[in-house]
C-alpha cells in the first residue's frame, strides 16, 4: 500500500495527497504534519519506514469537501487518489489512481466556490519588456489574453484578483510574490509561444488565431501555453467548455489603477470587508450569476458608449415610466434560477452531480416564464436577451424524462434516473420493490405444499434467503429442499426456485446502480453537445439579472439615467454618494460642473465638511454611468472619459520600504505621468505628509502641472488656502468650498458645496468634536491667534512652539482680560453668566 502511495506522491511532490483508504482519505509523512496543522486534525502514526514511525492524518470521505474548501482558502492544492479496484476480485492492496486535482484557480465544485465571486487562474510571462497575461475562469470557460507593460502588473492584479498565479522558474518579479494569493512555479519550457498558439488553434478548431486578434501576441501566448497545460492536467481531460478566446485591450475599458480601486471601495472597503461598498449598494441580483456579472462590470467600466447606452435603454424599459415596467415581474421569475454557468462547466468536465442536472432541468423549464414576464421589448439589448433565452428543446425534454424529480445527492446512492425512462432499470427496480411480496407468496405456497404450518421464508446477510423448518416437522420436508444450515431447534433449507430468485434479487441493486451509471453518462454525452447553447443561456440570465438589479436600485433610491456628450466635461446636478447616503439619516446632494473652461475645482472647507465624500461621489457617478447603471443624481451629463485616478487618504507600505509620504508621491507621479485631458483626477490633501512649506510648494506645482500640461478634469481638495489664488492666473481653475457655520466654539457642517474659497478650516473645532481635552483645545486657540497675528520676517518656517510675546494673549495686561480668557460661555448657565459679567465689571473699574 505504501509503495502505491509513494509512487503517486512522486508524481505530485508539491501537492497534498489525499489517499483513499476505506472510509477515510489519509495523508502520510510531511503531508500529514502539514494537514494536521492547517486543518486542526489529529496527527498519529502507523507502521514504520526506515525504522521511524510513519506519521498519518486523515479526514472522513463523506466530509472531504469542507476540508478541501479550507485548504483552498489557504492557497493549498490537493491531489485526490481514489480506490479504483474491485474489492471482490482484487488480491492484495486495492489499486488507486488520481481522480482529480484541486487547486485554488481550477475549482468547479459548488462546495468549494464562492457563489458571487469568480476564481481565476492567471499565467504571466515577461519577455523583452512586455508582460503577457493569460487567465481562465474554469467555472465558465472564459479564456482571455492581454499584453501590457510591467508597470501595470499591480493594476491588473487589483482588477482581476486571481485565485492562483502561474509563473516560470526564471521570472523574478518581487511584486508577484506580494500580490499572488497562491503562486505556482513551472519550468521555463512550459511557457512557449509557438506551442501555446498550436494548442489553442487545435482546441478551438481554427487554422490560426487571427480571427481572435491573438496571432501576434507572442508573450501572452507563451503564458497561455502554461495556463492551458496546467488547467488540462488538473482536470485530467480537455477543456470542452472553453469554446472561444478573447483578447483585451487597454482602450476597451476606462483605466482604473490599483490605488483608485482601493480608494473608491468598489468591491471591498479599505479594511477588506465586503460592505459597505459600491458592489454591496448595487447588488440586488437574485442569482449568483448576476452578482458575478455585476462584480466584473464594476471593475471593467466600458468606454464603448454604444454598449453602455444599450444597457441604459434596457434598464429604462425594465423600470418603466413610473416604476411600472416589467422589472419586478422578471425579478420574481428569476428567483430560483440555478447557476447555469457553473453547471455547464461541470457538465463539460463530466463532474456534474445529479442535483446539478435536476436544477438545470427546472431552470430550463422556467425560461419560458421569464421570457413571458419580460413581455414585448423595444430595447435592442432586451430583445437580444429574449432570443438568447430559448432553451434547447431536446435537452430539456431529455432532462425532464430522465432525471428523477428529487434525485439523490450522489450517483452511487441510486434513485437518480426517473421511473419509466429505461425498461431494464425499471425491471431491476421492480425486483427490489416486489421482493417482499414474492417471499410472502412463496411462504404461503410452501406451507400449503408441505403441510408445515410454522414454515418461514427469511433472509440474512450471511446466508441469504432460506426456508426455516422446526425439527418437529423434519419428516414433512419435501425432497427438493437442500439443507443450508442446521440450528439447535430448526433446519434451514433452500429450493431451486428460491436460489434463482436470490441470485436475481441480490444482484438487482448492483445491476441497477450500474445501469444508472450508464444512463447518466449518456445524458452527460447528450448535454455535452449543448455546451454553447447552455453558455449562451447563462450569459443572458446573468446580464438580465444585473440589468433588473439596476432597475430595482434605481426605483428604490431615485437614480436617474445619465447622458453622454462629445463635449469634454462632467455636469452633475444633485449628485449623491451611492454608499454614504445609505449610512446617514439625511444626505446633502451637491452638483459638479467641469468643462473645458472649468477644468479644475479647487475645493476648500473644514475637516469633516464632506470634501472627500464629494470627490468620491463624482468618481462613482462617472463609473456607474459607464457600467450601464442609472446614477444617484437629479441629472448627469458626461463627456469622454478614458481613466479615473485618485490620490486620497494616507497609508504607508512598510513592507516595500515606502513611507506614507513616499506612497503619496508615488501615486501623484502615476497620475501626472498617466492622466490625459479626458481623465478624471481626484487629488485630496496632496503635500500634507511633509513640512508646511514643502507641502505647499509641491501642491502648487502639481496643481499647475495638471492645469497647464495634463489639462485633466480635476477635483483638487486642499487646506492650503494659498492655492485658491491659482484662479487669478488660470481662469479654468474655479474655487469652491464645503460650507460650515460656527456657533460659539462649536461647528455645524452644512455639507453644501458653494462657489468661492472657504474662510477657514475649523481644524480646532473638529479636534474638540473628536474629544481632545478642553485645556488642549483652549491652548490651541491661543496659539492659532498668535500665529495669525504674527508677521513672518524671514523665509524660514515659524516656530510653532516658541514662547509667545508678552503683549499677546498668553500675557494679558489687565486682570479682567485674564479672567475673560478663562471663561467658557457655553458651559455657563444664564445666572452664572450674569454673575461673571458683574465680576468682570468690578475688575475693569478697579484701579
Amino acid at each position: 500500500m505504501m509503495q502505491q502511495y509513494l509512487a503517486l506522491k512522486h508524481e505530485y511532490p508539491d501537492l497534498l495527497l489525499f489517499y483513499r483508504m476505506g472510509d477515510f482519505y489519509e495523508l502520510f509523512f510531511e503531508d500529514a504534519e502539514k494537514a494536521a496543522r492547517l486543518l486542526d486534525i489529529t496527527l498519529t502514526t502507523r507502521g514504520k519506514s526506515a525504522g521511524e514511525p510513519i506519521k498519518m492524518a486523515g479526514v472522513p470521505h463523506h466530509a472531504v469537501e469542507q476540508y478541501l474548501a479550507r485548504l483552498v482558502k489557504l492557497g493549498e492544492s490537493v491531489v485526490i487518489a481514489e480506490q479504483v479496484g474491485d474489492p471482490g476480485t482484487t488480491k492484495g492492496p486495492m489499486e488507486r489512481a488520481v481522480s482529480r486535482i484541486v487547486t485554488p484557480g481550477t475549482l468547479t465544485d459548488a462546495a468549494l466556490l464562492d457563489d458571487r465571486r469568480d476564481a481565476l487562474l492567471l499565467a504571466l510571462h515577461l519577455n523583452r519588456g512586455a508582460l503577457g497575461l493569460a487567465w481562465l475562469n474554469l467555472a465558465n470557460g472564459d479564456l482571455r489574453l492581454l499584453e501590457c507593460v510591467p508597470e501595470q502588473l499591480q493594476a491588473q492584479f487589483e482588477r482581476l484578483r486571481p485565485a492562483e498565479v502561474l509563473v516560470s522558474d526564471a521570472l523574478n518579479l518581487p511584486l508577484v510574490h506580494k500580490l499572488a494569493p497562491a503562486l505556482k512555479r513551472l519550468p521555463d519550457w512550459q511557457f512557449d509561444a509557438d506551442n501555446g498558439r498550436r494548442q489553442l488553434t487545435q482546441h478551438l478548431g481554427t487554422r490560426d488565431l487571427s480571427g481572435y486578434g491573438a496571432e501576434t501576441l507572442s508573450v501572452a501566448l507563451a503564458a497561455a501555453d502554461a495556463l492551458y497545460g496546467y488547467a488540462s492536467s488538473t482536470q485530467q481531460q480537455s477543456l470542452g467548455h472553453v469554446t472561444g478566446l478573447r483578447v483585451e485591450t487597454e482602450s476597451e475599458f476606462i483605466r482604473i489603477d490599483a490605488a483608485t480601486r482601493r480608494n473608491l471601495e468598489l468591491t471591498e472597503t479599505l479594511r477588506g470587508e465586503a460592505a459597505p461598498t459600491l458592489l454591496s449598494s448595487l447588488d440586488a441580483c437574485v442569482t449568483s450569476m448576476g452578482s458575478r456579472w455585476l462584480r466584473h462590470a464594476i471593475h471593467h467600466p466600458l468606454r464603448d458608449r454604444q454598449a453602455v447606452v444599450a444597457r441604459h435603454a434596457a434598464v429604462a424599459e425594465l423600470l418603466g415610466d413610473a416604476g411600472n415596467g416589467p422589472g419586478s415581474a422578471v425579478r420574481a421569475g428569476l428567483r430560483g434560477i440555478a447557476d447555469v454557468e457553473r453547471i455547464t462547466a461541470r457538465i463539460a468536465l463530466r463532474s456534474a452531480r445529479p442535483r446539478d442536472l435536476s436544477s438545470l432541468r427546472d431552470t430550463l423549464n422556467a425560461l419560458p416564464t421569464v421570457v413571458e414576464t419580460l413581455g414585448p421589448t423595444e430595447a435592442p439589448l432586451l430583445t437580444e436577451l429574449r432570443e438568447a433565452l430559448s432553451p434547447p428543446a431536446e435537452s430539456m425534454a431529455l432532462l425532464s424524462r430522465a432525471i428523477a424529480p428529487e434525485p439523490s445527492t450522489v450517483l452511487r446512492d441510486g434513485g437518480v434516473i426517473a421511473d419509466g425512462f429505461d425498461t431494464e432499470l425499471d425491471e431491476l427496480r421492480g425486483i427490489q420493490t416486489n421482493c417482499g411480496e414474492f417471499l410472502m407468496a412463496l411462504e404461503a405456497r410452501e406451507r400449503e405444499r408441505s403441510g408445515i404450518p410454522t414454515l418461514k421464508v427469511e433472509y440474512n446477510r450471511v446466508h441469504g434467503f432460506y426456508i426455516e423448518v422446526g425439527r418437529v416437522h423434519a419428516d414433512k420436508v419435501p425432497d427438493d429442499y437442500r439443507r443450508r444450515q442446521t440450528l439447535k431447534n430448526a433446519e434451514r433449507y433452500v429450493t431451486p426456485e428460491l436460489k434463482a430468485f436470490e441470485d436475481k434479487a441480490l444482484s438487482a441493486q448492483e445491476r441497477a446502480l450500474a445501469r444508472e451509471k450508464v444512463l447518466y453518462d449518456h445524458i452527460l454525452d447528450v448535454l455535452g453537445g449543448e455546451i454553447p447553447a447552455l453558455q449562451r443561456i447563462a450569459r443572458a440570465l446573468a446580464t438580465l439579472d444585473a440589468l433588473v438589479a439596476f432597475s430595482e436600485v434605481a426605483a428604490r433610491h431615485d437614480y436617474r439615467c445619465p447622458r453622454f456628450t462629445d463635449q469634454p466635461g462632467i455636469h452633475v446636478e444633485g449628485g449623491r454618494h451611492p454608499v454614504v447616503e445609505r449610512q446617514v439619516d439625511e444626505f446633502i446632494a451637491n452638483g459638479c460642473r467641469l468643462a473645458p473652461t472649468r477644468r479644475m475645482l479647487m475645493i476648500t472647507g473644514p475637516n469633516m465638511g464632506g470634501k472627500s465624500t464629494f470627490m468620491r461621489q463624482v468618481a462613482l457617478i462617472t463609473l456607474m454611468a459607464h457600467i450601464g447603471s442609472f446614477v444617484p443624481a437629479t441629472a448627469a451629463t458626461l463627456g469622454p472619459i478614458d481613466a479615473i485616478f485618485t490620490r486620497i487618504g494616507a497609508s504607508d507600505d512598510l513592507a516595500s520600504g515606502r513611507s506614507t509620504f513616499m506612497v503619496e508621491m508615488t501615486e501623484a507621479a502615476a497620475i501626472l505621468n498617466g492622466a490625459t485631458e479626458n481623465s478624471l483626477v481626484l487629488m485630496d490633501e496632496i503635500g500634507r505628509g511633509t513640512s508646511t512649506f514643502d507641502g505647499l510648494a509641491l501642491a502648487f506645482a502639481i496643481a499647475r502641472h495638471l492645469l497647464e500640461k495634463t489639462r485633466s478634469l480635476t477635483l483638487f481638495a486642499t487646506h492650503y488656502f494659498e492655492l485658491t489664488r491659482l484662479n487669478v492666473d488660470y481662469p479654468e481653475c474655479a474655487n469652491v468650498h464645503l460650507d460650515a457655520v460656527e456657533h460659539g466654539h462649536r461647528i455645524v457642517f452644512l455639507h453644501a458645496l458653494e462657489e468661492g474659497p472657504a474662510s477657514q478650516s475649523y481644524g480646532i473645532e473638529v479636534a474638540a468634536l473628536a474629544g481632545i481635552p478642553a485645556a488642549v483645545v483652549r491652548d490651541a486657540r491661543r496659539r492659532l491667534r498668535a500665529l495669525e497675528n504674527r508677521e513672518v520676517g524671514s523665509d524660514s518656517q515659524p516656530d510653532l512652539f516658541a514662547a509667545l510675546p508678552a503683549d499677546e494673549p498668553d500675557a494679558p495686561s489687565h486682570p479682567a482680560v485674564a479672567a475673560l480668557t478663562e471663561l467658557d460661555p457655553d458651559e455657563l448657565s444664564p445666572r452664572e453668566a450674569l454673575e461673571q459679567l458683574y465680576a468682570l465689571k468690578r475688575l475693569a473699574t478697579k484701579p
